[in-house]
């Protein structure tokens, strides 16, 4: 795994954790969800960095490398 890439796989996990922790409350979850700009931005230029816009296969095998618990498989 390259630099690039492995920057937009930690990229995409944080916004996916900043995510999860915005919506985990229904009723604050109005509230953070303007929070969710700054992950977006940062996963965004993470991908175009490392050439994955398009390559969502490549970037999901690499997302699953960091994070095993994405696969699928443990459910």
């Amino acid at each position: 795994m390259h630099n690039d890439e492995l920057a937009a796989a930690q990229a995409y996990v944080r916004l996916l954790e900043a995510t999860r922790a915005a919506l985990a409350d229904q009723d604050q979850a109005p509230l953070y969800l303007s929070l969710l700009a700054s992950p977006i931005a940062e996963a965004d230029g993470a991908l175009r960095r490392a050439g994955l816009c398009g390559n969502e296969a490549r970037f999901f095998d690499l997302v699953r490398s960091l994070q095993p618990s994405m696969s699928g498989s443990d459910h």
